[in-house]
């Protein structure tokens, strides 16, 4: 980064800090007075301090590209930072939207810059679009969550964070030279009040120039038309405000991205070159690279991380504070302490715990007297089944004891049968034997 790029984003950073000569002003309790300074005290060497601490410290700087596979969107970043940084090639067949964040350590002269660059694989490959968006959301929704949760901490680190919250979204626009897809148009909408847009009509050596702005024509319309609210670049700051205006005037920007350097003349320039002649990447008349690096990264890139914590973040804290609960205000519009809201909430929490408490404690009673009749009622089946049973019992044990009175009484009287059968037979052979003795005589 030149040093005049650092200069245009320390001076935005502290463009609330004005020293008007050696004046001071001192509140005495009424208001604010002005006073002369009788010689030189040191305090107007406080942007020095601040300049050289952020030195120190370094930056952060996250861009979310978001476009279809093979729109040129790796290739641009690497042309943007004039490195390389090695993206894996995506495939046209993803099943659904995923977001690959890598981060890499880039130095410029004295100054460190911590760039994360975050790519939407398989964006509008899928037949069913519909939820195309919702990854990317999610996504942009988790780094707020996450800075919040850290916000929120007893010990906070946040001088030493790892911020991923997204500073610049590049919207990758198809240069089909007709108009925006529905999916690009619900994509910003959605997206519109939690990052800040920039839109790029990509590849656009493609579309010749003619087409080109009809093309930025109906862009901007379509978006207006939609409600789509893309970044703007600043105007606040009088330092950059004319170069701002005439900026906002070529959005969005047609860009060309090549690493590949062709000669041209006498010099090798970045350039992709076709039969019929060469695209320079930096040449101004033959895309907008130059002015969305310069947008981007040398004026701008300040104020998309303070919009982006200022804006965009603040929006997500807000919301998921009065999710919760707290609020700066009471029903009377007097002001309320963080320390008020905790307590309120604390005994609202109390009192819906204790309501919630009682209507369990009721519950398991109702829950005891229902298994206390269940089971008062299975008894009584049981009960009634055992005497049942018992019955059943009794009567077939008076059966089997009436079938052996009949039993008994039958093997008795065929005893006495057998008895008599037998004292038959000895009379019989007795009178036998007496026959043959009187034979033999």
């Amino acid at each position: 980064m030149p040093k005049s790029s650092l200069l245009c984003i320390l001076t935005t950073t502290f463009k609330c800090v004005k020293l008007e000569g050696l004046g001071l002003r001192v509140n005495n309790g009424q208001g604010v007075r002005p006073l002369s300074l009788a010689g030189h005290v040191g305090f107007d060497s406080l942007p020095d301090q601040l300049v050289n601490k952020s030195i120190c410290q370094g930056f952060c700087f996250n861009i979310l590209c978001i476009g279809e596979t093979g729109i040129g969107k790796s290739t641009l970043m690497d042309t943007l930072f004039n490195t390389n940084f090695e993206n894996l090639e995506s495939s046209h067949f993803e099943p659904q939207v995923k977001l690959h964040a890598q981060t890499y350590d880039l130095q410029e002269s004295n100054v460190r810059l911590r760039l994360t660059v975050v790519n939407t694989v398989g964006f509008g490959d899928q037949m069913n679009k519909q939820e195309s968006y919702q990854p990317v959301v999610d996504y942009i929704d988790r780094q707020f969550e996450s800075y919040l949760q850290e916000e929120l901490k007893i010990k906070r680190s946040l001088h030493n964070y790892h911020d991923s919250r997204v500073h610049a979204c590049l919207y990758f626009i198809s240069p089909s030279g007709h108009s925006l897809k529905s999916l690009d148009l619900v994509t910003m909408k959605k997206l519109d009040s939690k990052v800040n847009i920039i839109p790029v009509i990509a590849k656009a050596d493609t579309i010749s120039k003619s087409e080109l702005h009809k093309f930025k024509i109906k862009i901007m319309s379509e978006l207006v038309s939609n409600g789509v609210q893309i970044y703007q670049f600043p105007l606040d700051d009088e330092t950059v405000a004319k170069v701002n205006t005439t900026m906002n005037g070529h959005l969005p920007f047609a860009v060309v991205g090549s690493t590949e350097e062709v000669s041209v003349g006498n010099k090798m320039v970045k350039a992709r070159q076709y039969p019929w002649g060469v695209v320079q990447v930096e040449n101004e008349s033959h895309c907008d690279f130059v002015k969305l690096r310069e947008m981007l990264i040398c004026v701008n890139m300040e104020d998309l991380r303070e919009q982006t914590h200022t804006r965009h973040y603040e929006l997500y804290r807000r919301c998921k504070l009065e999710e919760m609960g707290f609020k700066d205000t009471d029903p009377e519009c007097k002001p309320v302490s963080l320390q008020q809201t905790y307590e309120a909430k604390r005994q609202e929490f109390l009192v819906e715990l204790q309501k919630r408490e009682d209507e369990m404690r009721q519950m398991f009673v109702q829950r005891v007297k229902e298994k206390e009749s269940e089971l008062k009622e299975a008894e009584r089946d049981l009960q009634g089944r055992f005497e049942q049973l018992k019955r059943l019992h009794a009567d077939e044990k008076a059966a089997l004891e009436e079938k052996k009175r009949l039993l008994d009484e039958d093997q008795s009287s065929f005893g006495k049968r057998r008895a008599a059968a037998q004292l038959l037979q000895a009379q019989s052979l007795t009178a036998n034997g007496k026959k043959d003795k009187d034979r033999k005589k």
